[in-house]
This record gives structure tokens, C-alpha cells and sequence, in this order.
């Protein structure tokens, strides 16, 4: 059965860690790989970082700059030429590719969403392999995707992808650093309710040239896996292991999906809007909204974080602090703090109007977690 397939490489595996020279047979190697699985009718993404990195080598820079503005003109110059490379490539296989630079906010607004998605619907009928990355040149700080292990899995549930391959300078993930801890334990398969009790000291960051960690890439598997994709990691100085990952053998790690939500526009609350803010919730509501399906209501939030508007997106966190779903608010921060811990029919008498009886609906609200 032909398959929806998105393919994230890092800084890492692109580039010499040292120099920052381009790993052209890396690079081959993973055309390669792509192109055939174009060939068997697959629909394949590539979300491809290394243009801040390939643009401090152009410009014969030793290190990744830390001033935004700089690190955005450099990504400017990157980008060009990685996409020369790309296309070169491909060309040589005769397989033709688009280039796609996203920033938040076409995410965040609703039709920009739906066009996104249809725009990669196109791309795929004409037969190319679009080529993803964040446009770092303009975008403001406040709204990046931060990462591109969060950008491809936001591409995933986007498209409604079957597999996420993020190719990284590790074959898989391990309960520890295998850098630092030599007898870290490796994990071969990660079920829904394990990632979602999931505690590794994964660190922060990978290498010079990066800006992905392993912590980046599991919440990226809470992202895509929460939509329904199921999601690898894997070596990526080895891209064939792609083909075999699909071929059932037991290489890198795998985190197996939830059951896809079927509503489009909740898949859009979810993973297209930023949260502006976060909602605290007790146990009670927590239990009603992850196993009953139920509203958010005023009488189960204990505290509010952030500064929002109606309308706005907010982070749900239960009584451990764990993310469990996220939605759209009826009132503001300010107003939902005045009403926490008590109930609706009280909400008129503490504002002086009431706009709605729920903080948020169960139509505005997506569960992130398993239901048990």
C-alpha cells in the first residue's frame, strides 16, 4: 500500500560536525532512498535542516552565530545553496522536487492551514518531493517552530503522513546519553502510554551546528504520534535504514502512533495553532477530559500561566504537570483567573456578563495523551 512518508535530517548528519562541510555522500546516499520510495508511489517529504550551517561555511565562519538577526541572514545564504545541492541531485535521478519554507504563522491561521495541506496535496500529484524547512529569514523568534524535529512532525499531522523518519547522529533512542553513559540502555519500540510517562535525561542540544537535542525529537514523537503517524529515529548517516525500518526490521527506535483523529480541524487546534498560555487543571477535570470527552469547565482549573485573549490556544497541564491536551479558550487569562474553582453558574456574578458556560468546549478541545 502506497504510503504518506515524511523524512527529517538533522544538522548532524548533513554536515561534518567539525568543519561544517557539507557530507555529500550523506546527502546522495538519502536521494537515493527518497527517489525510490517516490518510484513505488509513496508521497515523500523531506524536512531538511543545515542551512544556517552550510551559510556559516559559505561565508567561512568557525561557529554558529547567536545573534538572531545574523543567524537569519546567514540562513538566507544557506538555504540557497542546500537547495542547489538538493536539486542537483534529484535532477540527476530524474526526479523533480519543490521547496517549501514555512513559518508558524501559516499554521496558525486557519485557512493559511487548509491551503498548506492542499498545496502538498498538488505537490504530490505532480510528482515532486517537496523539500521543507523553517523560513528562518523572516521569522520573529516568539513564533519558530524552534526546531526541525518539531517542524516535520507539525508537516506529518498536516499532510496525515503514515511515517515520520527523523535521521539523527544516534541509531536509536537510549534511556541516557550514549556519549556520556556507555552502558545507557537502548529502546527499541515506544507504545502511546509509555512516551506519555516517558522520563530520559535526553539533554538539550545536539551539535555546534544544530539546534535539535533528543529532547526535541520526544516531543516531536508526542506531536506525531498523538496524530496518528507513526514515527523512527533512526542513524542518519545510514539512509537506507528508512527502507528497512519499512521492511520490518528492528533498527532504530520506533514509537508507535494513537488513533488518528478524523476531524481536520482539530488536528489543526492541536499541532497548527502556537499555545498562548497555560491552563492548570485538577484531577477531576483531567479524568473528564481525557476518559469522558468532556468541556473544560471553571470549577476544575487551579491555576492560569501566560497572558491570552479569547480565542487564543492554551496548554491543559494536569496535577504532575503533564501536557494533556490543548484547545481553545472562551475567556481570557485574566477573566478565567477570576473564575477558577468555581462553578459556571457562577461565572455571570464574578464578571458581570457570562459569554459562555465552559472555559472550553469539547468541540474546541483535543486530548493529547492515551485515554488510560
Amino acid at each position: 500500500m502506497n504510503q504518506t512518508i515524511v523524512v527529517k535530517i538533522g544538522t548532524s548528519s548533513l554536515t561534518d560536525p567539525e568543519t561544517g562541510h557539507l557530507a555529500l555522500s550523506t546527502i546522495a546516499a538519502l536521494v537515493e532512498v527518497l527517489t525510490r520510495l517516490r518510484a513505488l508511489g509513496n508521497r515523500v517529504v523531506l524536512v531538511s535542516s543545515g542551512a544556517v550551517g552550510v551559510g556559516c561555511r559559505r561565508l567561512g565562519m568557525n561557529e554558529r552565530p547567536k545573534k538572531i538577526a545574523l543567524k537569519q541572514a546567514i540562513a538566507a545564504v544557506g538555504q540557497g545553496r542546500l537547495i542547489r545541492v538538493y536539486d542537483d541531485l534529484f535532477s540527476s535521478l530524474g526526479q523533480p522536487i519543490a521547496q517549501i519554507l514555512l513559518t508558524r504563522p501559516e499554521l496558525m491561521e486557519r485557512n493559511c492551514y487548509v491551503n498548506a495541506y492542499n498545496t502538498f496535496q498538488a505537490l504530490f500529484e505532480l510528482g515532486t518531493i517537496p523539500i521543507v524547512n523553517e523560513n528562518d529569514t523572516v521569522a520573529i523568534d516568539e513564533l519558530k517552530f524552534g526546531d526541525n524535529d518539531t517542524l516535520s512532525a507539525l508537516v506529518a499531522s498536516l499532510i496525515e503522513a503514515d511515517w515520520l523518519f527523523i535521521l539523527t547522529d544516534v541509531d536509536r533512542l537510549y534511556n541516557a546519553d550514549p556519549r556520556l553513559v556507555p552502558d545507557a540502555r537502548a529502546i527499541a519500540v515506544v507504545s502511546p502510554t509509555e512516551l506519555a510517562e516517558l522520563s530520559i535525561d535526553a539533554g538539550s542540544s545536539g551539535s555546534q551546528w544544530g539546534t535539535g537535542g533528543m529532547a526535541t525529537k520526544l516531543a516531536a514523537a508526542r506531536i506525531a504520534t498523538s496524530a496518528g503517524v507513526q514515527m523512527a529515529i533512526a542513524r542518519g548517516r545510514d539512509p537506507g535504514n528508512i527502507l528497512k525500518i519499512l521492511n520490518g526490521e528492528a533498527i532504530g527506535t520506533r514509537f508507535e502512533p494513537q488513533t488518528r483523529s478524523e476531524n481536520a480541524r482539530k488536528r489543526w487546534i492541536a499541532y497548527g495553532l502556537a499555545p498562548m498560555g497555560t491552563i492548570h487543571v485538577d484531577s477531576g477535570a483531567a479524568r473528564a477530559i481525557c476518559q469522558g470527552g468532556k468541556s473544560l469547565l471553571a470549577a476544575g482549573i487551579t491555576r492560569v500561566e501566560g497572558d491570552f485573549s479569547a480565542s487564543d490556544s492554551v496548554r491543559l497541564l494536569d496535577t504532575n504537570g503533564r501536557e494533556i491536551a490543548r484547545g481553545i479558550v472562551n475567556y481570557s487569562s485574566g477573566e478565567i483567573d477570576r473564575v477558577k474553582g468555581h462553578h459556571s453558574d457562577r461565572i455571570a456574578d464574578l464578571l458581570g456578563y457570562m459569554d459562555a458556560e465552559t472555559i472550553i468546549h469539547r468541540d474546541n478541545l483535543v486530548v493529547l495523551v492515551p485515554s488510560n
